[in-house]
């Protein structure tokens, strides 16, 4: 668990009704959207967990307990990938970044696998507990190197005016001033993660700010991730959410490789099966201002068809969910969200309808190729 960000004591910044450790927003959520959508903003992620895995076999032994394939990770690339149980569903999600002799993950905080033995472990214990003869030493990472988010169509103009690396494509990772750049398609079409050290996190901040990004707060870039239809596990996942449902095959989960957890499942339902629910976006009802909770169950007519994760007010969109609902479902079909006095009217949005090869699977491929 991290300790509390310096970034709180910045002007404007308001912490999370549930005592986030990073700030929640800097007084106009609305605003910073639209930075971020149409100049450059920046978000304070610090939250966030950070394994080191060094050693001569770093790339091997990763195989082998993640979904990814990264035996042929170059240095100055990156990916996403998960951590999966013996039956495919997901534990865990996690970015990935090579540089020298070391690959650093980054996940959410608290994340946990499921054991040999069964029961949650914490991720580095379950890392620890998979190493046995191998030439690797995973690491708690947390203290060297705190995550800053970069998002915007001017990512690129703001990292060369503090003198960072500007990686040339997504998933490409370059070092500068001891700063890991890694390039994002998302949120948004342009992005960019720093792992900075995180002694130095107030002062990267500074300078970020200072040549013109905008202070953005989780809850912003949160509704923008929703656009962006990227799940988020604990929120939009639970406990039978296998890869495919949440739109992370290709993207995080490799079908053909092998030689991991969950395998079996991963590519029994890309190639002769599909998955029982899809992540869509729900345009919620505008007219209440009642918002649901996260595992709010989903309805058409009186069938429960699914649960709803991320919600969201957005700049442009209004107030927008993700929900994982049952792939019958046509996309003109009236949904309701809730229960009793806090049902909420939605539709889903056809354009989030998943495609069989999602055109960001094919950017994560490339991200392998460095």
């Amino acid at each position: 668990m991290t300790d509390r960000s310096p970034i709180l004591d910045q002007p404007g910044a308001v912490p999370a009704p549930d005592s986030s450790t990073v700030p929640w927003h800097f007084g106009d959520p609305f605003a910073e959207q639209r930075s971020a959508a149409r100049k450059v903003a920046v978000v304070d992620r610090s939250d966030r967990e950070v394994v080191a895995v060094p050693g001569d076999e770093r790339l091997s032994w990763l195989h082998l307990v993640i979904s990814q394939h990264v035996t042929g990770l170059a240095d100055g690339a990156g990916t996403e990938a998960l951590v999966l149980d013996s039956q495919g569903r997901v534990d865990a999600h996690m970015l990935l970044a090579h540089v020298g002799d070391t690959v650093w993950l980054d996940t959410e905080p608290g994340a946990e696998a499921t054991g040999a033995r069964g029961g949650k472990a914490p991720l580095l214990e379950y890392f620890r507990q998979m190493v046995f003869w191998s030439k690797v030493e995973p690491r708690d990472a947390t203290a060297e190197r705190a995550v800053l988010t970069v998002v915007g169509p001017e990512t690129a103009d703001l990292l060369s005016t503090v003198d960072l690396p500007v990686p040339a494509s997504p998933y490409a990772v370059a070092l500068g001033r001891d700063v890991i750049v890694r390039r994002m398609p998302w949120p948004g079409h342009d992005a960019a993660d720093l792992l900075v050290p995180r002694a130095e996190l107030a002062t990267w901040w500074t300078r970020l700010t200072e040549a013109g990004a905008r202070p953005m707060g989780s809850l912003a870039f949160d509704a923008l991730r929703v656009e962006s239809l990227h799940a988020r596990t604990g929120v939009d996942t639970d406990e039978k959410t296998i890869p495919h449902e949440v739109n992370w095959i290709h993207v995080a989960a490799h079908v053909a490789k092998g030689c991991y957890r969950g395998q079996e499942t991963v590519a029994k339902v890309h190639n002769v099966g599909r998955p029982p629910r899809r992540m869509l976006l729900l345009h919620l009802d505008g007219a209440t201002d009642v918002l649901p909770d996260t595992g709010a169950p989903v309805y058409a007519g009186e069938r429960l068809v699914g649960r709803v994760g991320s919600v969201a007010q957005h700049h442009e969109l209004g107030p927008i969910a993700l929900a994982l609902v049952k792939r019958s479902i046509e996309p003109g079909t009236a949904l309701t969200v809730g229960e009793g006095e806090n049902t909420t009217q939605a539709s889903i949005d056809p354009d989030s309808v998943p495609e069989d090869t999602p055109a960001l699977g094919r950017i994560a491929a490339q991200g392998l190729r460095g």
